[in-house]
């Protein structure tokens, strides 16, 4: 059994620590938070031991591995400790506030051989897993353009006082919500290495961005756009998809449904001439333990056979997290 604990039990935190908890090779030894009405409740209806303190709860309980969901102003600090003490490290996305703090992480993270991982669940979700299997294997031909989007209500009036508003704390739309779209693109294409020209705009929020559009160029120097907007209100939750025109045909994916056309006879199997329809039910692995779909789940399975040896540390590792804070970073200081 890996031992493990979580620190920030927020909304993602509450997620993790469900799925956690219904592990076949976990035992979760403890659960801190600052919040006192959390850790009641916890207390009342849960058998995790819970703490107000990180350091108290990794002395007492020495787990393996621990789980970090907390706002990203803390990334920093928390998992620096934690590598410091030989534990393994799952966090939540954004990894960093700046390209220098990602790479001290990721550089302790490979001296010591522990198993890092950084919570972008888009990369487990079964339909982008198979564009990325359809572009890698060339079967659209050499990419001409891609479009990365992203549209969802979470800033949908003048609030502020929360972290998401406050850009010291990893709060803008950037950060928070276009990263994720940054990563796929930087998974499936490549890395994106400068922008022609970007713009970060306020809708409701003072100090932070609610919308970004940028013009992005990646390492192998294919051209494309990136559309993200928090503040859009026609959208029930954040809906996040991708388009990729090569010479041999199109895709069109987002997290439930892919398009797939090709231009003459020469498709991949189960594939044909025209338009191809498949559905993440048709792409995805089952998992043990569903909660709010299947890649929350898988991500989680991922880390914990990592740690325990079975598959390669190679699936949003710190060094793949690092890219897209860099992208951001890119995007951010070249508007």
């Amino acid at each position: 059994m890996v031992k493990v604990g979580l620190i920030g039990a927020g909304k993602m935190g509450i997620s993790h620590l469900s799925i956690l908890g219904a592990h076949p090779d976990v035992e979760v030894v403890g659960v801190c938070d600052t919040s006192k009405i959390v850790l009641s409740a916890l207390e009342k209806y849960s058998k995790f031991k819970c703490y107000t303190d990180y350091l108290k709860m990794i002395e007492k309980e020495k787990p393996d591995a621990v789980f970090v969901a907390t706002p990203t102003k803390f990334h920093f600090d928390f998992v620096k400790e934690l590598l410091a003490q030989n534990i393994h490290v799952f966090v939540e996305k954004p990894f960093c506030l700046t390209e220098e703090q990602g790479v001290e992480l990721t550089s302790i993270a490979s001296e010591r051989n522990l198993v890092n991982q950084v919570g972008y669940h888009n990369k487990f979700v079964g339909t982008f897993r198979e564009v990325k299997k359809l572009v890698k294997t060339g079967a659209i031909g050499e990419v001409n353009h891609f479009m990365g989007e992203a549209y969802g209500p979470v800033i949908t009036k003048k609030k502020e006082g929360t972290w998401r508003s406050n850009p010291s704390e990893g709060g803008g739309c950037l950060m928070d919500y276009a990263s994720h779209v940054i990563d796929l693109i930087n998974d499936i294409l490549s890395p994106i290495t400068a922008t022609k020209g970007s713009i970060l705009k306020s809708i409701y929020s003072k100090k932070v961005d609610d919308a970004v559009y940028s013009i992005l160029e990646l390492s192998n120097k294919t051209t494309g756009m990136l559309s993200v907007n928090w503040s859009d209100e026609t959208y029930r939750k954040m809906s996040t998809s991708i388009t990729i025109n090569g010479e041999k045909g199109k895709i069109i994916s987002d997290a439930n449904e892919l398009k797939v056309y090709f231009k003459d006879d020469h498709c991949p199997e189960g594939y044909s001439k025209g338009w191809n329809v498949k559905y993440v039910t048709d792409l995805t692995p089952q998992v043990d333990f569903y909660l709010r779909g299947e890649e929350y789940s898988a991500q989680v399975d991922y880390f914990i056979n990592a740690v325990i040896g079975n598959v390669p540390n190679n699936i949003n590792n710190f060094q793949s997290a690092w890219l897209t804070d860099r992208a951001i970073s890119i995007i951010k200081n070249q508007k």
